[in-house]
């Protein structure tokens, strides 16, 4: 597997990421991110814009262009779904190793 600068993803950045896969505005996100987490994380407006800054310099979301101009609205770079891919493969091949280990002791 090949490594990527931006992997691993952080927790919040990665529902940030899961979230965006269909475009969402700010306060969206913080409910899918709290869903898709199953409650475990929960994330408040700085947190989410500081998070939104970095993934928009490293490429991995982009802003939409919004009817509602009070809102922005972000959606997944073809660069973020491969570094989402990429960190769900991650995971899962830890994920495979632990279970394998844990399965011998």
């Amino acid at each position: 597997m090949n490594r990527n600068k931006n992997l691993p993803l952080s927790e919040v950045n990665f529902y940030i990421l899961l979230a965006l896969v269909q475009p969402a505005h700010g306060y969206h996100i913080m409910q899918q991110v709290e869903t898709l987490s199953g409650g475990q994380v929960r994330i408040a407006a700085g947190t989410l814009y500081g998070a939104i800054e970095t993934l928009l310099r490293q490429r991995l979301i982009e802003p939409l262009a919004s009817e509602d101009s009070r809102r922005k609205v972000y959606r997944l770079t073809e660069l973020g779904r491969q570094v989402l891919r990429m960190d769900v493969e991650r995971m899962q091949h830890m994920v495979a190793c632990a279970q394998e280990i844990i399965a011998e002791g």
